[in-house]
């Protein structure tokens, strides 16, 4: 090649090189300017409980106007259970739900939410499951009904059970022991019963048998939770595309008339908590035609040892439930939320027993917190929604949140919320919705409406005026977990197959009672078969995850660099060849406690079992296996991290502090959060990483630049978090100075102030700080208290720093064990529970988490200062020092809806400023 094309070539390169570069950093502007303003559409959206419904127009605007001012951004709306009789005196009236009055209440606020620009979502039904007086006997949630009749010693003949509506006889069994035996491998059927007789002639040959076991289809009773007045009736089934079907023309449609040319952003499906449903009327024929054999001489294998294939049974009855729920359920609901110019949002787990791939036929996938702190170090329905939406391409994955946080309803802090979105941001989960905001009218007083169990999220909590500052954090953490794509390194396979195999039918008298194995549904299994170690070995050396199952695999392949396979027992002969040609081509596959050794099914299981265990051979035994398998489990975090390096690597080890990796087309993305409530300091070393390193203040949007790219030292406040960004894009940034740790000069501001109560316009003088509820007089004081204050500050040094601090937050010792729920930040603040400062009538900003301190140098002058702090406590006080709502008559009125929950021996709590205030003063 001539000199003259080289250099035609050199010249080429060094243009698309420099394009490329000045792509790169207007796309990183961009995205920084857009981090510092985040978008509308990354703010936290609430559930709007609407209880009776008794709305009015004027509330509804004004709640909608709080929100919007509070940094919320978007609304929906969930109409439950009255909470006040009608009064013809004062003009309180319940509407019935989809009465003229409800759809005109709830037009009104869509055209609100429009006008504010607020996202809104509708609940499709009142109260959870989907239900309703639409919903006949015969398409309510559908069970199998098993009874067992004793044979007396010496009896002709016995009862035969009593078939009501929506029931039908499917089979019956002689038994040779008893169902709590759970042995029936020599039960003989029971033919030619004429249900017409009400007796059951027992034949020469049965008589040595104790009992006979009937199989009926039949209802579980199950109706509407929390209904809203109108809305009352039995919860469909979820396996009969008629019951959908019928509730989406009735209330779907009549719902859809309120929002006109403007549609719901999103339909919203709550969990799915059908108890006990387990059948449907037409479930033997769809068996036979999914699953190509007759179930019904088996259905003794549904409750207990039927022979050695009860296992096998069992699994093809689980799986065809998923099926008949994604097809008859889940697939209908996204078709009509389409055709209506909607998106489905849904939490599909639970029961029926829907899977980690159902989440295929949602728009918009959706967890919940189980008000756990391990929660996104266990088996989570936040993880699973997290990876549904990951594998399936959902960009924006939302989490229920806060709904069992530091209960009862208006003890929690901004801190406690903080805490827990930080679990749910380290799962993947990029758009919050509280649970929840209860609309409450004026004449309810303070602190109002609440729900029953659930935390409360509106402006009668004194601490409200915080909520901005608490919704910018999480905005700013949600925009940017949906940069990119997901780096997760490592997949996590749940044995679906195995879940499905230890269903069971409950039987009486244990019927009501939870005999089915995790309650017969697949995410309630997980816990149990994934095990206690798995997950916390995968985030102890240094690497995130995804669940992932065999129907994803087949669909999807496997695009993770890890699969770990944990005791998984039966696996689809399809999903292992997949796994075994993922491992040729260079992917990392691990298996604990035992290999892969059955193909699930009845049919076809002897031949296709073989062939699992000879996959099974190949992938992990000999010296040529591409496996690795692990009998000691203990073993998978050391084995993992020596196989592949990992993400992020914290010395020393914290297994407090997480992380989720984000990739860019132009760098890197990591949030980083400390879980516990004391201070940690880490090197992280990352394995991506560019040139250069930012982080990222999710509190402020600024963005600094770190030292060092490659070995990061951060330290961490108590449930502090941070996002770290590497990139080869080289951009004149401030430097990332860490917190002064030396002490400076103090001015002691714990002495003589003005305290006055804003709500009676009371004012006491506090010669020292201490809590306002050891006043005797103000101990169930709940609102805002205004300190007021002058001192004298001399003149200032050059260059030195002002810092307004409140002191150190006190661990809270956390309970071992745990209680069932037992989410909250376990940190008393030295400001119970926020605090809002001005400093010579001008606004500094918002305390409520560590480091309680704040910066006032810009706002300070030299000699006389005057320091306004605005607190506000929690509802509790109040609460606590005033007798509780006598739901005696609504009872009455409603039947008993609900049952409050915690509200039962409330103390008053330590309240305002209770240690000591300073001024430090650094160089």
């Amino acid at each position: 090649m001539s000199t003259i094309s080289n250099l035609v070539v050199f010249a080429i390169l060094l243009f698309c090189s420099t394009g490329a570069l000045a792509q790169t950093q207007t796309d990183l502007g961009r995205l920084r300017e857009s981090f510092t303003h985040p978008p509308d559409g990354s703010r936290i959206m609430m559930r709007w409980w609407w209880f009776g419904p008794a709305v009015t127009k004027p509330e509804i605007q004004r709640e909608l106007e709080q929100m919007k001012a509070a940094g919320i951004g978007g609304v929906e709306i969930a109409t439950l259970y009255p909470l006040a009789l009608d009064n013809p005196e004062t003009g309180f009236r319940n509407l019935p739900y989809l009465s003229d009055p409800y759809i005109e209440a709830l037009h009104f606020a869509a055209g609100e939410a429009h006008r504010l620009g607020l996202r809104l979502d509708i609940t499709l039904g009142s109260g959870w499951p989907f239900g309703g007086p639409q919903i006949p006997i015969t398409r309510s949630a559908g069970e199998m009904r098993v009874e067992r009749v004793a044979i007396p010693r010496g009896a002709k003949s016995i009862p035969l059970p009593n078939i009501t509506s929506g029931e039908k006889l499917l089979a019956a069994f002689w038994v040779a022991n008893l169902p709590d035996a759970g042995d029936f491998q020599n039960a003989k059927p029971i033919s030619g019963i004429a249900m017409e007789n009400t007796r059951l002639e027992v034949p020469p040959d049965a008589a040595a048998a104790p009992a006979a076991i009937f199989f009926i289809s039949s209802r579980t009773g199950m109706t509407v939770k929390r209904p809203a007045l109108g809305a009352e009736g039995f919860v469909l089934d979820h396996y009969d595309e008629r019951a959908i079907q019928t509730h989406l023309h009735t209330v779907g449609d009549r719902l859809m008339q309120a929002f006109g040319d403007h549609p719901p952003y999103a339909i919203f499906s709550d969990s799915l908590e059908d108890n006990e449903s387990d059948w449907t009327p037409d479930l033997l024929q769809e068996f036979s035609h999914r699953r190509e054999y007759d179930l019904t001489p088996h259905l003794l294998a549904l409750i207990g040892d039927a022979g050695p294939d009860s296992g096998a049974i069992r699994h093809d009855w689980g799986k065809t439930l998923t099926e008949l729920a994604n097809d008859n359920y889940l697939r209908p609901l996204q078709q009509w939320a389409t055709q209506h110019h909607t998106f489905l949002r849904s939490q599909t787990y639970g029961t029926p027993p829907v899977t980690l791939s159902s989440n295929r036929y949602v728009d918009l996938p959706e967890g919940e917190g189980k008000a756990t702190l391990q929660m996104w170090r266990q088996f989570s329905d936040t993880r699973w929604a997290a990876s549904a939406g990951h594998l399936f391409g959902k960009p924006v994955i939302s989490s229920e949140i806060w709904t069992w946080l530091h209960s009862p309803a208006f003890r929690a802090t901004p801190l406690d919320m903080k805490a827990e979105a930080d679990l749910h941001f380290l799962q993947g989960i990029n758009q919050l919705v509280g649970h929840g905001w209860p609309y409450s009218p004026e004449n309810a007083g303070d602190p109002g409406w609440r729900m029953y169990a659930a935390g409360a999220f509106n402006a009668h909590n004194p601490w409200s005026f915080a909520m901005p500052d608490l919704a910018a954090y999480l905005q700013r953490v949600s925009f940017a977990l949906r940069q990119g794509q997901p780096a997760n390194d490592v997949a996590l396979l749940l044995p679906n197959d195995d879940a499905w195999a230890n269903f069971t039918v409950s039987v009486p008298p244990q019927k009501g009672s939870n005999t089915r194995e995790e309650g017969g549904s697949i995410d309630e299994s997980m816990p149990k078969l994934l095990g206690p170690q798995v997950i916390p070995q995968i985030l102890d050396v240094g690497f995130n995850l995804d669940f992932i199952d065999a129907d994803a695999i087949d669909a999807l392949g496997i695009s993770y660099p890890v699969l770990i396979l944990p005791a998984v027992e039966r696996l689809p002969v399809a999903t292992y060849k997949k796994i075994e040609q993922y491992a040729l081509r260079g992917g990392i596959v691990l298996a604990t406690r035992h290999l892969p050794s059955s193909a699930p099914g009845f049919l076809n299981a002897a031949p296709e079992t073989e062939e699992i265990r000879q996959i099974s051979q190949r992938l992990f035994g000999g010296k040529q296996a591409s496996g690795h398998f692990l009998q000691d489990e203990s073993q998978l975090g050391s084995v993992l991290a020596a196989l592949t390096k990992p993400d992020v690597v914290f010395s020393p080890r914290t297994p407090e502090i997480g992380f989720i990796h984000r990739r860019l087309s132009f760098g890197d993305l990591y949030f980083i959060a400390n879980t516990s409530n004391r201070a940690r300091t880490v090197h992280a070393n990352f394995r991506q990483h560019g040139n250069y390193a930012e982080s990222w203040d999710p509190f402020t949007g600024q963005i600094s630049r770190l030292k060092n790219a490659s070995d990061v030292e951060l330290p961490f406040q108590p449930y502090e978090s941070r996002l770290i960004f590497f990139t080869n894009a080289d951009e004149r940034l401030p430097p990332w100075s860490p917190p002064q740790t030396d002490s400076g000069t103090s001015i002691d501001l714990s002495l003589r102030w003005k305290v006055t109560f804003n709500a009676s316009k009371q004012a006491i003088h506090m010669s020292r700080l201490h809590s306002w509820s050891d006043e005797e007089k103000f101990k169930y004081y709940s609102g805002e208290v205004t300190y007021e204050k002058t001192f004298e500050l001399p003149v200032p040094g050059p260059g030195s720093r002002a810092v307004l601090d409140f002191g150190e937050g006190m661990p809270v010792p956390i309970p071992d064990p745990l209680p069932t729920f037992n989410m909250r930040a376990y940190l008393e603040s030295p400001v119970r529970e926020a605090a809002d400062v001005y400093v010579n009538g001008q606004h500094v900003g918002v305390v409520w988490h560590p480091p309680y301190s704040i910066d006032v140098k810009s706002f300070l002058k030299p000699g006389q200062n005057d320091l306004r702090i605005v607190v506000g406590n929690t509802a509790i006080n109040q609460l606590a020092g005033q007798s509780l709502p006598d739901y005696r008559l609504l009872n009455d009125r409603y039947g008993q809806r609900f049952v409050p929950q915690g509200m039962d021996h409330l103390q008053s709590l330590p309240s305002g400023i209770v240690s000591g205030l300073c001024l430090r003063l650094t160089p």
